[in-house]
């Protein structure tokens, strides 16, 4: 995955690298592979826990999984739905349509290990990355490493087969770029920015967060004959129109300018803040969770301790304060945002050792991807594994149930598990994942209907359904069970499955 970003050397590193004097070789040497080793480590256990977790928990996979299979099947992009009951023929776009293409390659190649290995892989580049931008900033090798450990142990609920590994990526390769352009005054990397958001938009929808900051950039370069910024040698000029090519690159996709018109219908429909987990404001219940606030009062503290207008740095924390406290799944936003500032304030030891080399950097990348793949190998993890944890909580055995009874729809299933019925059971779902596409009023009803509000029975979708599938413990299910309408066909420490009664 990390060959897809091709991320430039900056001249001072040649600088700081330059070979000190005959006498110092032997400790020279001993520095290197200690640096070495330290960031093969870094970059491979972090990769090597998602091998260990499996990583295939994540219930929109499934759907994103069968999307990739109908373009393959169609060969187009489609841009109504075909999945869902109600909804069939409504209009809906695969802005996520080239990611789709590449795990349902890797799907059909590796089975479920292929799912594991983009995920891992994601994570190795997303590293690899993160350490390029901060010692591009920072000269203490020590900090470097602490500061990828910090952002990689606050992100790591994010590390799941979703698109949205690829705006991570993208998003550091961007800030690395821009922080180093306003530094030096250079400007040939930002010719790289259209390349990345062309390739960005067909990835994810979450590009628009790229061309925000490259916006902040912008302004600040607009606004520094007023204010003066300490931070940026870069010209209006020059960033205004890296900003225009790059908004016109990112409408190379299938829906043209359209990819805008879809980020916008996304922002006013929020489908389900305050019932999607993964869209609730940041719990603070777990270590990483602290670790991104400490991030954050870190990086604001470290901005007030300069007392100078950054304007870039502060609109940047504002920006990611703003999305990520706002949904848990955007806390990468104020992670990297907090972690770029950091790099550039923070001042290095006195006699700290000196940065490891490109080529140290480039074999451990090299190191832990090997380390990572014999990690896979070493540790079993065949299909036949990934398929019996997969079996642990999803809803495998009455899927095989209902397919081998050949029980008659309409299906009426839960949200978590619409994504992998979409897959698995290939019969319209009642709901599934793409929480915006659905609505807050459709994502109400199935929850209260779920939760055995009084007026479940009211429910039309319930009521004309054939089947119910859904966990095992929910209230819906230990109601139905009393139910004369609805009789129960399977059971197992999973699933349940109703079919109605005529």
């Amino acid at each position: 995955m990390a060959t897809l970003i091709v991320i430039p050397t900056a001249p001072q590193a040649d600088a700081i690298e330059a070979p000190t004097p005959a006498t110092s070789s032997p400790a020279r040497k001993a520095d290197r592979f200690a640096q070495g080793l330290l960031l093969t480590l870094l970059f491979a256990v972090p990769a090597l826990m998602v091998v260990y977790s499996g990583c295939i928990q994540d219930p929109d996979l499934w759907w994103h999984l069968r999307t990739g299979q109908w373009i393959v099947q169609h060969h187009a992009i489609p841009h109504v739905d075909t999945f869902s009951r109600f909804s069939v023929g409504k209009p809906w776009e695969a802005y996520s349509w080239l990611y789709e293409l590449l795990v349902y390659g890797l799907f059909s190649k590796l089975g479920l290990a292929g799912i594991v290995i983009y995920t891992a892989g994601m994570l190795l580049a997303i590293l690899v990355a993160l350490r390029h931008l901060i010692q591009r900033m920072q000269t203490d090798f020590s900090q470097v490493a602490l500061l990828t450990f910090a952002a990689c142990f606050s992100m790591s609920h994010l590390f799941t087969p979703r698109p949205w590994l690829f705006t991570i990526l993208f998003f550091v390769v961007e800030l690395d770029i821009l922080m180093h352009a306003r530094r030096t005054g250079r400007t040939r990397e930002l010719l790289w920015l259209p390349v990345i958001f062309a390739l960005w938009s067909n990835l994810h929808i979450q590009f628009i967060y790229g061309l925000a900051a490259l916006g902040l950039a912008a302004v600040e370069a607009l606004a520094v004959r007023w204010i003066p910024s300490p931070r940026t040698r870069l010209r209006a000029p020059w960033l205004c129109e890296a900003f225009v090519a790059s908004a016109l690159a990112a409408m190379a996709n299938p829906f043209g300018w359209g990819i805008y018109r879809v980020v916008y219908n996304l922002a006013k429909e929020p489908g389900g803040l305050d019932k999607i987990s993964e869209l609730q404001a940041i719990p603070f219940r777990n270590l990483p969770d602290f670790c991104i606030l400490l991030l954050a009062l870190g990086a604001v503290a470290a901005l007030a301790w300069h007392r100078r207008m950054q304007m870039f740095e502060i609109g940047l924390l504002a920006f990611g304060v703003y999305a990520s406290f706002r949904s848990q799944r955007d806390a990468w936003v104020i992670v990297v945002a907090a972690i770029a500032v950091l790099a550039s304030t923070l001042p290095g030891r006195a006699g700290a050792t000196r940065l490891p080399s490109a080529k140290t950097a480039w074999l451990a990348t090299a190191a832990a991807a090997v380390i990572m793949l014999s990690g896979i190998r070493i540790m079993g993890m065949t299909n036949a594994q990934l398929q019996g944890k997969l079996e642990k909580f999803m809803p495998v055995a009455a899927v095989r149930h209902i397919q081998a009874k050949g029980y008659a729809g309409p299906l009426y299933n839960d949200f978590n598990w619409g994504g992998y019925l979409v897959w698995s059971q290939r019969m319209p779902v009642s709901i599934d994942g793409r929480g915006a596409f659905y609505g807050d009023q459709a994502i109400d009803r199935s929850v209260a209907t779920w939760g055995a509000a009084p007026d479940w029975a009211s429910d039309p979708e319930l009521a004309s359904a054939g089947v119910v599938l859904g966990p095992v413990k929910s209230p819906l299910i230990q109601v139905l069970r009393m139910d004369p309408k609805f009789r129960l066909v399977f059971e197992d420490k999973v699933a349940a499955v109703f079919v109605a009664q005529k």
